[in-house]
């Protein structure tokens, strides 16, 4: 407990506004994007500025409080929030500065993609970010970011060429190449294992403002959805560097936004955005399209700013989430089979299970470069269990287990700690999904975290706590 003085003392620090249980705004507050997550914070400290970061950092060490750090709310295992302790929430820490000269931007970390994306193609650029809008730059730069630019243009962290951070000991400090570079390697991909990230600066690239994107979903029966899959991995071995895309198995969920007799119907969806130009991307991505009559073609030229919110509407706030992911060694046809026996398994027709293609400039950024593992693999393989009420819990959640399960021979066991479930796995998860990069960040952890105060996340743990 706090004592009334020490929050008086801290309010003389802080300029932004402190939340506790029982007042007005405590319950809309503590709320995050994932329905399944309902935890109640003895504080929620809504910061306007990097003084105010430091004054929590502080505040949650000097009372040994559990501190969970939120940027956009959208982290599906809830690392945004906790019971009984301290949440900085950088929701209100919004500012955003592009140099179009020197293709940078600096954003802080309250920012979302969406609101990132419309300041940057004001000058016809964009960084790598995420696939829905209201994700925040911050978790999903820190985890990796994959998203519609990766194979031209690398993951989100691979972009990152500074940030400032606040410490555990409430320090401000650089990591960029030429001040804490130890520091920065670990924040590309590294998690939110080693401070507050209160901005991030950005490496810009031209794209748009148009760009064609595939948005089509073909009929996804078994013998369907099985060559589809195989046209889908050639066609992955086979594209240019422009081209980022994703294949999706599923149901068509019983929405007014989908003919009704197409209600239920197993699908298979073919993603892709080309970032060169636009006519071009539409000849080379013309064979997802037809491969097969499509059941419905949302495909086309568009800005590129609504295609970075194509999938907004599928992950509304407040539905309930289950996420996991491993990375494929490759996709043979005994996996392909895996895949679509469970696909056709799945509880919810909100659900899906994703396989993303991991190519080109993923692939070159080197260990030395990046903490983030994963470039190794074929495809990501996602299976999101998405679904509306308490009663159906357990037999979504138990769905994204046995199929993970049952592709673990296919994997070398890393996975995408951006979608961990609920890192239900522990430090065994966390040990396999870095690999040969977990000892150096155990280094980086006893530097700057060695009480491990930031530890509600993809957590490394010190070597001494």
């Amino acid at each position: 407990m706090i004592s009334r003085h020490a929050l008086q003392e801290f309010q003389l620090h802080h300029q932004g506004q402190l939340i506790r249980p029982g007042e007005e705004s405590y319950d809309s507050t503590r709320a995050v994007w994932n329905g399944m997550i309902d935890r109640r914070p003895a504080l929620i400290t809504r910061c306007t500025n990097v003084l105010d970061v430091v004054a929590a950092v502080n505040l949650a060490r000097e009372h040994d409080l559990p501190l969970a750090v939120r940027g956009g709310g959208h982290n599906v295992a809830g690392y945004g929030t906790c019971d009984g302790g301290l949440v900085i929430d950088l929701g209100l820490m919004k500012d955003i500065q592009v140099d179009p000269i020197a293709r940078t931007a600096l954003a802080q970390g309250g920012v979302t993609w969406g609101e990132l994306d419309a300041a940057t193609q004001l000058y016809g650029l964009a960084t790598p970010g995420g696939v829905v809008s209201d994700t925040g730059i911050a978790g999903l730069t820190l985890g990796g970011g994959l998203g519609w630019l990766r194979a031209k243009y690398g993951l989100s962290c691979d972009n990152l060429i500074s940030a400032e951070l606040v410490t555990a000991q409430g320090h401000i400090i650089t990591a960029s190449e030429s001040e804490h570079p130890d520091l920065l390697w670990g924040l590309r991909g590294g998690g939110g294992n080693f401070g507050v990230v209160t901005s991030f600066e950005y490496r810009l690239h031209q794209v748009g403002p148009d760009v064609m994107f595939v948005f089509v979903l073909h009929n996804g029966s078994r013998d369907h959805m099985r060559r589809a899959l195989q046209f889908y991995r050639e066609y992955s071995a086979n594209a240019p560097d422009e081209v980022s895309s994703i294949a999706v198995c599923g149901r068509v969920p019983p929405d007014p936004a989908f003919p009704t007799e197409l209600h239920e119907h197993p699908y298979i969806l073919f993603g892709g955005l080309y970032s060169g130009a636009a006519d071009e991307g539409k000849r080379v991505m013309q064979p997802l399209i037809d491969f097969d009559t499509p059941l419905l073609d949302f495909s086309g030229i568009r800005p590129y700013v609504e295609a970075q919110k194509a999938w907004d509407v599928d992950y509304p706030r407040g539905k309930r989430y289950y996420w996991k992911s491993l990375n494929l060694k490759a996709l043979d046809d005994a996996s392909i089979d895996c895949i679509v026996h469970h696909s056709h398994a799945q509880p919810s027709a909100h659900s899906t299970i994703d396989l993303w293609h991991i190519g080109g400039a993923v692939t070159r950024v080197s260990a030395k470069d990046s903490a983030f593992n994963g470039r190794q693999a074929a495809f990501l393989v996602n299976p999101e269990a998405n679904w509306e009420h308490l009663a159906d819990d357990e037999a979504n959640i138990s769905w994204a287990r046995k199929f993970i399960m049952d592709m673990r021979r296919f994997s070398d066991g890393s996975s995408y700690l951006n979608f961990p479930g609920f890192y239900e796995e522990g430090d065994e998860m966390v040990r396999q999904s870095f690999g040969s990069q977990y000892e150096r960040l155990v280094a980086l952890k006893d530097k700057y975290d060695p009480a491990n105060l930031f530890r509600i996340n993809q957590n490394i743990k010190p070597t001494v706590t």
